[in-house]
């Protein structure tokens, strides 16, 4: 797909990945539709950054807990710019044990909600417009939390729930592919740990302490954590670069799921 005048909707883009996703289609050529509904401090910064494409570029304050504000949400997109042919499912609601302790029933909730169930709702809204443009692509954003779960190192940083709504997405994304072939491909990226998103720049990693960062490092076999630059690559990719890959898991972690174990060296035998 070349990304020039296609129309992309990228939720979450107040600021983080979200934001440089957004950020990069737009520089791509794209015309796009971010959304944000919290850390309202954060946007007149996402404004001035948005502000020299004009009006190439919509920013929507989305609650995508409430279907009917989903509904508004893509009505408002083809009525704005007449189709839409990228969906980047960037929502969800991470808890972390460092930070919010043992569970009470609020925080998972939100966790599900956000992390799976509006994902399904956004899909679903924009699915008829998606088939309409005969070339369309969605992106599902996911984390290894669904494969590791609450699991050494990462047992500071992902709850169960949250783990629990990110093995669901993949579910999502298999079924997704399946129902909107051929027109459109469904594709998620399962991101390991990154800056603003369970490492650098979060309250949670501030929590942390020196050696359980870097026990989450050196379980990573590429020994470091994920920049934002590294999921604007892949997204690109996805776009840009995959016209035969539908129903996919691109497992974005630097190896974190494989563990830091080293390889032992071959024995000698006894032959």
């Amino acid at each position: 797909m070349a990304i020039t005048e296609k129309v992309a909707l990228v939720l979450g883009g107040i600021k983080g990945i979200g934001r440089a996703v957004a950020l990069a289609l737009a520089e791509a050529g794209a015309r796009v539709v971010t959304t944000y509904y919290d850390w309202e401090e954060s946007l007149p910064e996402m404004q001035a950054t948005f502000a020299p494409y004009g009006e190439r570029q919509m920013i929507r304050r989305t609650n995508l807990l409430e279907a009917g504000q989903i509904e508004g949400l893509v009505a408002r997109t083809i009525e704005r710019f007449g189709r839409l042919d990228i969906l980047v499912n960037n929502i969800e609601r991470g808890g972390w044990p460092v930070v919010h302790g043992a569970y009470v029933p609020e925080q998972w909730d939100l966790e599900m909600a956000t992390t799976l169930r509006a994902k399904w709702w956004v899909f679903n809204a924009a699915l008829p417009h998606l088939k309409a443009s005969g070339d369309g692509a969605v992106i599902n954003f996911s984390s290894i939390a669904g494969v590791v779960g609450r699991s050494g190192p990462a047992s500071l940083i992902f709850n169960d729930g949250y783990a629990a709504a990110n093995r669901g997405v993949s579910l999502l994304t298999e079924t997704w592919a399946r129902a909107a072939a051929p027109a459109v491909r469904v594709n998620e990226i399962m991101l390991g740990i990154f800056e603003t998103r369970h490492a650098e720049h979060t309250r949670g990693w501030g929590l942390l302490t020196a050696e359980e960062r870097q026990a989450l490092r050196n379980h990573t076999l590429l020994g470091r954590t994920g920049t934002i630059s590294d999921v604007v690559k892949a997204v690109r990719f996805v776009i840009e670069d995959a016209p035969y890959m539908t129903g996919a898991v691109l497992r974005l972690d630097g190896g974190y799921v494989l563990g830091g174990e080293a390889v032992a060296p071959m024995p000698t035998g006894v032959l």
